[in-house]
């Protein structure tokens, strides 16, 4: 019995997941609807990589949505911007950011399960290339303008 133990114990090392993108943090998540009866919406962060690897995120899943989705914008040769889903996903360079902006690269949440108001809060899941994940809470904040911080933030302690 006391042989097996170890092995157990050892067995049970091995069978956790992997950590999600070691060094990972996401900084000022948040997302808008047009309205609060929209179909879809998109959320916007600084996703940190504090750590020696680099990581790469495949996807993103929230209870709030049917489909959620990785996207991006680019212009066409009529000069117009289009939105368009990012299939092969988002690197996340060690030591590095990725900022998911509006106009840019971002979470596209479509088929709304219920109604979102300004000021709620919903988990949102990165999934990253490896399986492992990280989920964290996403307010919404439809009065904000673009590149502009949250009501009484500061840029103080950021070391970037």
């Amino acid at each position: 019995m006391i042989r097996i133990l170890p092995l157990a114990a050892a067995a049970a090392l091995f069978a956790m997941p992997a950590l999600a993108c070691e060094g990972f943090g996401p900084h000022d998540a948040y997302a808008r609807f047009s309205t609060s009866m929209s179909q879809s919406g998109a959320a916007f962060m600084v996703l940190h990589n504090h750590g020696t690897e680099d990581c790469h995120i495949a996807g993103a899943r929230s209870d709030v949505a049917e489909r959620t989705e990785l996207h991006t914008h680019e212009i066409g040769d009529n000069g117009v911007a289009r939105m368009i889903h990012v299939e092969e996903g988002f690197p996340l360079p060690a030591d590095g950011e990725l900022v998911l902006e509006r106009g840019g690269k971002h979470v596209m949440l479509m088929g709304l399960t219920r109604a979102l108001e300004q000021g709620d809060t919903f988990d949102l899941t990165l999934i990253f290339a490896d399986g492992s994940e990280s989920t964290f809470p996403v307010t919404v904040d439809n009065e904000r303008m673009p590149g502009q911080m949250p009501e009484g933030a500061t840029m103080s302690g950021h070391d970037h």
